[in-house]
């Protein structure tokens, strides 16, 4: 680690030229871009879409809503898109941030101590009431927006604080809060909640409704891909006395063509041309929704209507169709596009080259990027901390980690603020060689120099930790980040209870499970960690245990579906608690859900095993109405179940007997080699 001392002090010389942030990730944090939309157009700062300038995304919310995520490969990291790389990674001066270091000392330890009691009483509404009266904290402007910024991922916790605070004398919400509340309840897809808070807006605090609220709503519609009912937001507008405009008109084009609704986009545009003339704005959207789906011909089409219009194509145009070239891998083409933009007397930007050199990144074309990159800057065009942030991940990615802190130096020496995703990427590639020593040296090498740690860099640590079996030193470093003010997202939970799991830490795995959802983190996709979770308890007869666990998701009012009921159904009946896997199978069906047919051939089963006929017949005569109400025949049900538990006892002995084989194969190789 001399290189990492070497290079702090050099960047320590250089101190003055620098302002760091004891936040995480601010003053300065890496954003993925996805090369927005259009030129030099000014709007409130409140209203603006994803587009800027130079195709720099100022929206943060909706761009990295889930920053603190460990899933860097998807959304923060330059090669971020399924096909191949589309967007980039851009450091933003957040000056909205100045505020938070002016009020850090008024508020952080109210903010502080609300948050733990919330965490402890979030279940249990009296009590949380109370211990928030009790606790001393007085209800002022500026700490609720705190409070809920810290909540993070947990936005029931956020909910939580938000009523009580309402019901305090004296106090009135005020507009960030309710921005804050709306994009909390959106991004926990709450739509039904966000309509009701946007009615008390509008009887309590009518000046509160303006066009920003309902273009964050339409953003969460479009993310969770509920293309009607984000249009429908631009119809129900008036109604709250907001007319809809060309630029909330542009937010939702944008919004649907960023989350893979380009289709739709362009229909709805051609729908709305009398009511919201075309701008350069709308048909930079739809360019950029074709060339992130890949539909490279509609993209050519749009830039057609472009110079139809009468519009000249800006850089933002041009660095779109050249992140689609490059995404698709048409690079001849992405480099005949460079020169067509110099004919036109529109010059190449940093963020143009950057866009080639992430996707020569991307394919392993590490020369080919630093020829980009050597030709950029004889153009005159300095590389910015995007640029050498995209080589070093993507030397680091390849395995050529000297490289990337070559690099890394030679940022430093030129003037640039590493940020947490740069060094969120040499990490990744200790992370692939388990080198955990070097993480952890690494990180306070990052302090050291301002850079603080965030979620990503805490989650690859403690996963590493976890998996080499360093479980004690995986909480260690939770306990740090906690310590520093980050809240643990879902993906730090998943990675501390599979690491519990990993070493039989019963007990342990079940608190963090029941804390995770406690702050309202569970959802289909951490099925699979919850029958991990049942299963190991159950196999370690911890039958008490399990129950505790499932009565947690249900008094915490998780809404579970069948899956959810099916794994825990299953868990029981293999391991033969035969009896109990009965009684919540009737659980199931007094809630309105219908076992899947397997499950109950399955049930069927062990109850003539054990003879009680009572059970079945109870159990049946349920099954039998609950199908007559779907309209599905009993026999057509019940013949489906039995031939689903058939072909699933056929699999798994298929796969026991291939594994016997695989064993014995292996064995005999063995004693060959010997021999």
């Amino acid at each position: 680690m001399q290189r990492l001392s070497s290079r702090a002090s050099v960047f320590r010389n250089k101190a003055s030229l620098f302002s760091f942030s004891s936040k995480p990730n601010t003053p300065f944090h890496l954003i993925c871009v996805e090369t927005f939309v259009s030129g030099p157009h000014n709007f409130d700062p409140d209203l603006k879409p994803a587009h800027s300038e130079m195709g720099y995304s100022q929206n943060t919310d909706e761009v990295h809503a889930n920053h603190g995520s460990s899933n860097f490969g998807k959304e923060n990291c330059p090669f971020s898109d399924r096909r191949g790389g589309f967007g980039l990674v851009l450091l933003e001066d957040n000056r909205e941030d100045f505020t938070y270091y002016q009020n850090y000392d008024e508020f952080s330890a109210d903010v502080e101590k609300v948050y733990r009691i919330l965490r402890k009483f979030h279940s249990r509404v009296p009590k949380l009431e109370l211990a928030l009266q009790e606790s001393g904290v007085v209800v002022r402007s500026g700490l609720t927006e705190r409070v809920l910024n810290r909540c993070g991922d947990a936005g029931n916790l956020g909910y939580r604080f938000f009523v009580w605070v309402s019901k305090q004398p004296g106090y009135r919400h005020s507009y960030e809060v309710y921005k804050s509340m709306i994009k909390i309840l959106g991004k926990m897809r709450q739509f039904g909640a966000v309509w009701a808070l946007i009615e008390e807006m509008r009887k309590e605090n009518p000046q509160f409704v303006s066009p920003y609220v309902f273009i964050v709503l339409m953003r969460r519609f479009a993310s969770a891909r509920m293309v009607k009912k984000a249009i429908e937001v631009l119809d129900e507008m008036p109604k709250y006395g907001c007319e809809p405009d060309e630029h909330v008109f542009g937010c939702l084009l944008d919004a649907l063509c960023k989350n893979g609704s380009a289709k739709e986009a362009a229909t709805l545009f051609e729908d709305m041309r009398i009511r919201f003339p075309p701008t350069l704005k709308h048909f930079t959207s739809l360019l950029y929704g074709w060339c992130r789906e890949g539909k490279l011909m509609e993209a050519k089409h749009v830039l057609v209507q472009i110079k139809e219009a009468g519009f000249e194509p800006d850089i933002v145009v041009y660095n779109n169709l050249l992140s689609g070239y490059a995404a698709a891998g048409k690079m001849a083409d992405a480099y005949d596009l460079l020169k067509e933009m110099r004919r036109k007397g529109c010059e190449p930007n940093v963020m143009s080259f950057t866009t080639l050199i992430q996707a020569l990144c991307a394919k392993e074309k590490m020369e080919e990027a630093m020829r980009v990159f050597l030709e950029m800057q004889s153009c005159g065009c300095a590389a910015d901390s995007v640029t050498y942030t995209t080589l070093i991940s993507g030397f680091c990615k390849w395995g050529k980690i000297n490289k990337g802190y070559e690099l890394l130096d030679n940022m430093i020496q030129q003037g640039h603020t590493p940020n947490s995703m740069t060094y969120l990427h040499i990490m990744a590639a200790h992370e692939k060689k388990e080198e955990l020593e070097e993480c952890i040296e690494l990180m306070e090498e990052m302090r050291k120099i301002g850079c603080i740690p965030d979620l990503s860099i805490y989650n690859i640590v403690i996963r590493l930790a976890c998996k080499l079996g360093e479980v004690k030193e995986g909480v260690r470093v939770w306990n740090e980040m906690e310590a520093a003010g980050l809240s643990p997202g879902l993906d730090s939970f998943v990675i501390m209870i599979h690491g519990f799991l990993s070493q039989s830490w019963l007990v342990e795995a079940c608190e963090f499970f029941k804390e995770m959802v406690g702050r309202g983190l569970l959802s289909a996709p951490q099925y699979g960690t919850l029958k991990e979770l049942l299963n190991s308890l159950l196999r370690a007869e911890k039958l008490e245990m399990s129950k505790d666990v499932w009565s947690c998701i249900m008094t915490k009012g998780c809404d579970l579906n069948v899956y959810a009921w099916t794994i825990w159904i299953h868990a029981l009946f293999s391991n033969g608690h035969v009896k109990e896997a009965c009684s919540y199978c009737m659980d199931m069906m007094d809630a309105g859900v219908m076992p899947q047919p397997d499950t109950f051939a399955k049930l069927m089963r062990g109850l003539r095993k054990l003879y009680n006929r009572h059970i079945a017949a109870e159990i049946t005569e349920k099954v039998r109405k609950m199908a007559a109400e779907r309209g599905i025949t009993f026999k057509m049900y019940k013949r489906r179940g039995e031939r689903n538990l058939k072909e699933k006892i056929k699999e798994e002995k298929d796969g026991r007997k291939r594994r016997a084989r695989r064993r014995r194969w292996g064995g005999g190789h063995g004693r060959a080699n010997i021999c």
